[in-house]
């Protein structure tokens, strides 16, 4: 279970990656998004996370 740091750094992880890609998340409701949208900003924050660990396995 995600603490309440851990919590507030993915919002804010999350926040920072739609704010990239253009989509207008905000807090509380958003379905007026599109499934496209939603998962784009899901999915970058996949791809953001895995590079970060391969970037840190390869330093080590």
């Amino acid at each position: 279970m995600m603490n309440k740091a851990n919590k507030q750094a993915m919002d804010r992880f999350k926040y920072e990656v739609a704010n990239e890609l253009g989509v207008n998340l905000k807090e509380g409701y958003n379905g007026d998004l599109t499934a496209r949208e939603n998962g784009s900003v899901g999915g970058m924050m996949v791809k953001k996370m895995i590079e970060k660990y391969e970037s840190e396995l390869s330093n080590k």
